[in-house]
């Protein structure tokens, strides 16, 4: 439209002009042409005529109007034109030749360089009968010359040929005009276009490198949110990667990020991630509302209702996803669904190499924290076999040099040190054998059926038996069924926990050892009246030379509870520990029935 209205205004202004100039040419020709009695009158008229019209037509070209005005004054200009030219024709028709017929050929030119080939046939066929009529004039007016029918057909004829060929060729320049404007309009759309992705590219390479920034994972993470806030404003972001078949999330910002899947969420099956990770494409869920998923639910429940989820790729393969929502459905335009997709190609490997990086951080603290303990080991087990080895060689040196002066019963106090000595010698030998055959998985077991309530009776009898200070009572609820399992294992599972119970035990109080059937499931009770374990050092007591680090640890070699718990999850049951509000430590060991 626009260019169509540019082109009117050029012709009017051209034609505008040309009429300016025609004026002063068409007062010479009447100032020095003699006319017959009253047709210089009329040639006057009509040059006043023209010099009006030229100048109003002149005025009119410059001002600024719509296309339909500018067609009307084409149409005003071309029937003022046709009328002024045919004036011309009639006025001179006295001269013999005719020299003026030529001006008839410039309606027609003028209405095919505006309106083409329709203006060419229309401005023919309206002037052809006006130009016969003035034949006919000149023929009657001045005789003897006669009305040539031929002449005024060939004119006419040459009128239709000129006004199409001019409006073909207008016609052709107008196509080239638009087509020349379609490309000039499709460049500059793939300009903008190329610009708008220059943009999203520098965008998402800001987000991918504030990701990439650092390794440390909530640093990065809280970069990366920075720039992506900017970008794609939101309500919630997550990050989740998949560990083997399970998907993670391993970070997440926002609305109802303390409630409803944190951190360290582990999804449930059927999520929504795993057909991102498995399709590789962006999912864009509009409203939540319609749950499809089962993690909607706790998301439409933080008042979260549009999703836009994108795979984090390394190469073709999806390791994860990227997830963006947002209150209000449907709030995500095609853009930011290209921006996000986009990110998901470009941070997949920053996100990768952070989990890498997590991962080999963990594995070199825990690398440190075991290089630790075998220190601490080597220094328990060094000190744990240094004390009765002294005692040992002290004593059958203090036999051999003083057996004449020594009384009977010194003699065998000296003894039975000894041998208690060297039974906890074995003992701790025994301990650090077990350690390396479980892990060798050497660790050999007899099956059998195993009377529980035999075993606890045994086992707190020996207990009791072997110290005074502390007592040990059994309290067995109903008949225990008998369990599948290594009858001297297990019994070294209830030494090791009740001598521990004593071990931790005030003197004068009681430990006591519990046992009840629920569940299919057998759980045996020790429960002691020490100082307790803290909830940080319940995980690590059960590793392999792991202590409480409380400050309240009794000497040992941190063997015990690693054995004990190898054990029971032998046996299909598991070891554990809680703290009691009132104090003391409750040891739970669970076994099938």
């Amino acid at each position: 439209m626009r260019s169509e209205l540019e082109r009117l205004q050029t012709t009017a202004r051209w034609f505008a002009l040309v009429r300016a100039l025609s004026v002063p040419l068409t007062i010479a020709e009447v100032s020095i042409t003699h006319f017959p009695p009253g047709y210089e009158t009329w040639a006057w008229v009509d040059c006043g005529v023209l010099a009006c019209g030229a100048a109003a037509l002149l005025a009119l070209s410059f001002r600024r109007s719509d296309v339909a005005v500018r067609k009307r004054l084409a149409e005003a200009a071309i029937v003022f034109d046709t009328g002024v030219v045919l004036g011309l024709i009639f006025i001179f028709s006295f001269k013999a030749g005719q020299p003026l017929y030529g001006l008839y050929y410039i309606p027609i030119v003028e209405a095919a360089l505006r309106f083409g080939i329709p203006g060419a046939l229309i401005a023919s066929l309206a002037t052809g009968p006006l130009l016969a009529v003035a034949e006919l004039f000149r023929s009657r007016r001045f005789p003897p010359r006669e009305f040539g029918g031929a002449a005024v057909g060939i004119r006419i004829g040459l009128g239709v040929l000129i006004g199409l060929v001019v409006g073909r060729l207008v016609e052709l320049l107008i196509g080239l005009g638009r087509g020349a404007e379609a490309r000039a309009a499709e460049a500059e759309r793939l300009r903008d276009e190329l610009g708008r992705r220059a943009d999203l590219l520098e965008a998402a390479n800001r987000c991918a490198r504030a990701l990439g920034a650092s390794l440390e994972l909530e640093e990065a993470f809280n970069a990366f949110i920075r720039e992506l806030r900017g970008l794609v404003p939101f309500d919630r972001v997550a990050i989740i990667l998949g560990e083997g078949s399970a998907m993670r999330v391993i970070a997440a910002s926002g609305l109802g990020v303390e409630h409803w899947l944190p951190p360290g969420t582990v999804l449930p099956p059927g999520a929504l991630a795993e057909e991102v990770i498995s399709n590789g494409q962006t999912v864009y869920r509009k409203d939540m509302a319609e749950e499809r998923f089962p993690e909607e639910r706790d998301l439409v429940a933080a008042g979260l209702r549009c999703r836009l989820v994108a795979p984090l790729l390394i190469g073709a393969r999806a390791t994860g996803m990227l997830a963006v929502l947002r209150r209000e459905a449907d709030s995500f335009d095609p853009d930011e669904i290209e921006l996000v997709t986009l990110l998901g190609r470009l941070v997949g490997t920053a996100v990768q190499n952070i989990r890498a990086y997590d991962a080999e951080h963990r594995t070199v603290a825990e690398l440190r924290r075991l290089s630790a303990l075998r220190a601490d080991f080597v220094s328990l087990v060094s000190h744990e076999l240094r004390s009765p080895m002294a005692v040992v060689i002290g004593s059958a040196r203090t036999l051999e040099e003083r057996w004449r002066e020594l009384t009977p019963e010194q003699r065998q106090s000296f003894l039975s040190l000894i041998a208690d000595e060297t039974t906890r010698l074995a003992s701790l030998i025994e301990d650090v054998l077990d350690t390396s055959r479980i892990d060798a998985g050497t660790f050999s077991y007899a099956f059998s059926d195993v009377s529980i309530d035999e075993l606890i009776s045994e086992t707190v009898a020996a207990a009791a038996l072997g110290q005074d200070e502390v007592g040990v009572r059994a309290e067995v609820q109903g008949l225990l069924p008998h369990v599948r399992g290594d009858r001297e294992r297990l019994r070294q599972v209830l030494v090791n926990l009740i001598g521990n119970a004593v071990k931790y035990s005030p003197a004068g109080e009681e430990v006591s050892v519990r046992a009840s059937v629920g569940d299919g499931r057998l759980l045996i009770d020790v429960t002691d009246r020490g100082p307790g374990v803290p909830a940080e050092d319940q995980s690590i007591i059960f590793e392999k030379f792991g202590r409480s680090n409380s400050g309240q640890s009794k000497p040992g070699t941190g063997l015990g509870l690693f054995i004990a718990r190898s054990i029971a999850e032998a046996h299909g049951g598991g070891l554990s520990v809680r703290t009691q509000s009132t104090g003391g430590a409750v040891f739970s060991l669970e076994l099938p029935v």
